[in-house]
């Protein structure tokens, strides 16, 4: 495996025990539809949220959520109506989340959590 690939691992693995630890349940990680990958896809009380986590080892190259596009967050949405189709599930609400995940050369890595980016 790439460390990149690793790295990026590490992070969706930080991010989901973060959510867990907030009471949120994961319904499904590293879900594939036709457009790419949702990274993780959970119940926050009343909602659905679907989470996109990047991580990164530090900031030289901008924070994490940097990378969440417009173009990405339109990939986004055509995969979570895709999940949503797949799964046969109608939340109440439903929203997209980024989990952004800073992973120093040594200590704790950092978590940051966008809600409801659009």
């Amino acid at each position: 495996m790439r460390a990149k690939d690793a790295v990026g691992r590490y992070g969706e693995k930080v991010a989901t025990e973060y959510l867990v630890a907030a009471g949120w349940q994961v319904l499904d990680r590293n879900w594939r539809g036709p457009d790419g990958e949702l990274d993780i896809v959970a119940r926050d009380a009343d909602a659905l949220v679907v989470v996109e986590v990047k991580t990164r080892r530090g900031s030289a190259f901008g924070h994490p959520a940097e990378a969440v596009t417009p173009r990405k967050l339109a990939r986004l949405r055509r995969l979570t109506a895709q999940w949503l189709a797949a799964h046969d599930v109608r939340p109440p609400t439903i929203r997209i989340d980024v989990v952004a995940v800073v992973v120093p050369p040594s200590g704790a890595a950092r978590v940051e959590h966008l809600v409801g980016v659009v």
